[in-house]
């Protein structure tokens, strides 16, 4: 497990009201990675691609998030704390990290590697882990008792990065130690304590080609965020996913009614033709 922390780390009602981003998979026919130069001419024509970069933002997946923050509020300004699962390459943590200044907590989960944004606590590792997701909420409540402990790191050759590294146990390690007791250890006086503001679930599996298999894959991944949502999300709080559009998406739907007070669906205006996208 990578742990990586800002050099400074701030400190710090379900009414509920989710947004879900979802999209159908990417026809098989699409061939990305043959398309280099297609890719580079449409970018090139895509104000929101332009506008990322001109505004350096990781990607224009940031619009998306800014278009929900604009309808829904998901955002109350100075002190909140958001959970980004599946927060490579950043865009989604750029945007919680701007409105939630100056005191806001933001923490990022993903299994690839990536350079975290200035500002973002970072986990990598399996969020499906259920030793990883005990990890992260003792991490949350402890950030919220304690100021961070740590050792910094090295600045990057640009001299703007800067975090704190925190000596944990590997998560393969606990998941090995899990192995041998009951359940993870239990963070400080429960680690289902509600003081989470927003959840975001960027998530999504690579695809098969095989569009049922690939909505499936998505579901179960919005399952694993609803339920961290469930455990962490305090009154009032948000929580936003996105998936692949298939016959099982009713019945999540149904399941977040039961949770929040308000459901949304939509397609936000910075998704891309090729692949429809909606929000709710």
């Amino acid at each position: 497990m990578n742990i990586r922390l800002p050099s400074t780390f701030p400190s710090l009602g379900w009414k509920l009201s989710p947004c879900l981003l979802h999209s159908r998979p990417v026809a098989e026919s699409i061939r990305w990675s043959s398309s280099g130069s297609r890719w580079k001419q449409r970018q090139g024509r895509d104000a929101y691609a332009r506008g990322a970069k001109v505004q350096g933002l990781k990607s224009r997946a940031a619009f998306k998030l800014l278009e929900m923050d604009s309808k829904y509020k998901l955002f109350k300004g100075n002190g909140q704390t958001v959970v980004d699962l599946g927060y490579a390459p950043g865009s989604w943590s750029q945007v919680a990290v701007e409105r939630t200044r100056p005191n806001g907590r933001v923490i990022g989960i993903d299994l690839i590697p990536a350079q975290p944004p200035r500002g973002v606590a970072t986990f990598q590792g399996d969020f499906l882990s259920p030793v990883v997701q005990e990890m992260v909420k003792n991490f949350i409540l402890e950030s919220h008792q304690n100021p961070p402990v740590g050792q910094e790191i090295e600045k990057t050759g640009s001299g703007t990065e800067e975090g704190i590294t925190v000596d944990r146990p590997s998560y393969l390690d606990m998941e090995r130690h899990t192995g041998q007791n009951e359940s993870p250890a239990s963070g400080p006086e429960g680690s289902s304590k509600r003081i989470v503001d927003v959840v975001l679930s960027d998530m999504l599996m690579n695809t098969s080609g095989n569009g049922f298999r690939d909505h499936v894959g998505s579901m179960d991944l919005c399952a694993a965020a609803l339920q961290f949502a469930s455990d962490t999300l305090r009154s009032g709080g948000h929580f936003v996913c996105k998936f692949y559009q298939g016959p099982e998406d009713k019945e999540f739907e149904k399941k977040l009614k039961t949770l929040f007070t308000k459901v949304f669906r939509e397609k936000p205006d910075s998704s891309r033709k090729v692949l429809p996208e909606v929000k709710s």
